[in-house]
């Protein structure tokens, strides 16, 4: 299945099921639609057949989060084998999962239990090598670079050594990965973390990074609480985080960017409007 040709100077958008059908039907002018892997793995069905015709309008981006690619007891054989079949099926432009843990044995000499959550990892040299492991097993199965996503944690480490930002350009320099920077994650992060001034937190991390690095960043929004900031994927983008993807854009140039959306999902209208303000942004990047 041949490509649709992608302009990294136009936004894409989280295909959600609240908008197949509008979508299908309207085929919105967007860079790229972006779906999560583990929706996809059935070997037919509606889901499947919507994701195929939608790549026939459009670049697909597959983002994973239930790799585990963090999991000291390696990637799940079962979940490699389906995300293969997907990449073989779909062909898409990106694939995608998160810098996270989530197997574990239940207990010593117990069964591997999954969590279904994104669990932070220390950042030291154990947790890089389990890292760069998997994503290497990952890599080989599909013949293809494996971008991972920095992650929204709501605890830390004592026995973290590395920062995160060298923790991770460590990751792809070993496995030969990229980096899906989201953005919303800094700031999300650096609120959590009580930092005085979360902006400069986040324009000091992007700046960390070295160039080339990058290759999508994700925009979404989230929920403040009263002891903590969620990410929530269920609002507007905040202005702070807007400011920070600028920074990002101006450090690494146009990146292929992704408006996230996957709770109190809006009207269709809602998320393009969001993809267009980001869209504005890439193409007033000087040429």
């Amino acid at each position: 299945m041949a490509a649709p040709a992608a302009s990294p100077c136009i936004a894409g958008i989280g295909l959600r099921q609240p908008h197949y059908e509008q979508v299908a039907q309207e085929q919105p002018a967007v860079g790229f639609v972006e779906v999560h892997s583990e929706n996809f793995y059935a070997d037919g069905g509606a889901a499947l057949a919507v994701l195929a015709a939608a790549r026939s309008h459009y670049p697909v981006s597959l983002h994973g989060v239930g790799l585990a690619l963090g999991s000291a007891v390696g990637v799940d054989a079962w979940h490699l084998d389906r995300l293969e079949r997907l990449v073989q099926r779909i062909d898409p432009v990106r694939v995608s999962d998160h810098a996270c843990f989530a197997r574990a044995p239940a207990r010593p000499s117990g069964p591997v239990l999954h969590a279904s959550d994104l669990l932070p990892i220390a950042y030291n040299e154990a947790s890089l090598t389990i890292l760069v492991d998997n994503v290497g097993r990952v890599q080989d199965r599909l013949r293809r670079p494996l971008l991972v996503e920095n992650l929204s944690a709501y605890l830390s480490f004592q026995d973290s050594t590395l920062a995160e930002t060298e923790f991770l350009t460590l990751l792809c320099q070993r496995s030969g990965c990229g980096l899906l920077l989201d953005v919303n994650n800094l700031m999300v992060n650096a609120l959590n973390e009580r930092v005085p001034d979360p902006a400069a937190h986040g324009r000091a991390f992007i700046d960390a990074l070295p160039q080339g690095i990058v290759g999508e960043i994700h925009l979404a929004g989230y929920c403040e609480m009263p002891d903590i900031v969620i990410d929530d994927h269920g609002s507007v983008v905040r202005p702070g985080v807007w400011a920070l993807y600028e920074h990002a854009l101006q450090r690494f140039g146009a990146v292929p960017t992704l408006i996230e959306w996957d709770t109190q999902v809006p009207s269709l209208a809602v998320l393009l409007a969001e993809a267009q303000q980001a869209t504005d942004r890439l193409t007033r990047l000087p040429r």
